[in-house]
């Protein structure tokens, strides 16, 4: 009897459930295959390995942090307004990961570390992303004129401590939002136009 058609999305949510079940270092395309109760090459018409199987995990857990920052472009406001509601954003999604349930972001955390173009591409994403709220300020004048993207990045670089899985130890600390506010005042001090 043929097996029915599965789509990637479905082998993604059941490969979710079963990582999270079994922990990245044990979990197998087979483990994946059974839960589906599908044969492990039916996995393989869609993913070709199961390294590929884990940075299709990882890649669609970084988009559900990316893509509510996408948004934030075309929000009403100034330039300086939308990048701090960008950073805030992406603060408080990676926040509320860690808080809501850390093994859960660990394993995910780990997936990504194993995947590094999934990771570079999710990090050109973000500095895309912020790279277009500089240039409006940069061609509205609000922020010195300069390269965007290289401005962006180094924004990014500068901020890691808040964003940056590493840190998730930090992200408790009761002085971490004011720690936050005197850096984000050293940045737009050296973006706004003087």
């Amino acid at each position: 009897m043929p097996e029915p058609p599965l789509s990637a999305e479905t082998i993604l949510d059941t490969a979710e459930q079963v990582l999270r079940r079994f922990g990245p270092e044990k979990t197998s395309v087979v483990d994946v295959a059974r839960a589906l109760n599908v044969s492990h090459g039916t996995i393989y018409r869609h993913f070709p390995s199961k390294s590929a199987l884990r940075e299709a995990v990882a890649e669609r857990w970084l988009h559900r942090v990316s893509t509510p920052l996408a948004k934030i472009y075309d929000e009403p406001g100034s330039a300086t307004l939308r990048l701090r509601l960008w950073f805030d954003t992406l603060m408080h999604t990676k926040r509320a990961k860690v808080l809501e349930d850390p093994e859960l972001f660990t394993m995910y955390h780990t997936l990504a570390e194993e995947s590094d173009g999934v990771v570079k591409a999710h990090m050109d994403e973000l500095i895309s992303q912020v790279a277009r709220i500089i240039e409006d300020g940069m061609n509205s004048g609000e922020f010195t004129p300069g390269n965007a993207r290289t401005v962006a990045g180094a924004v990014l670089s500068a901020t890691a401590r808040y964003h940056h899985p590493v840190h998730a130890h930090e992200w408790t600390r009761p002085t971490l939002k004011q720690d936050f506010n005197d850096l984000w005042n050293l940045i737009l001090a050296g973006l706004s136009r003087k």
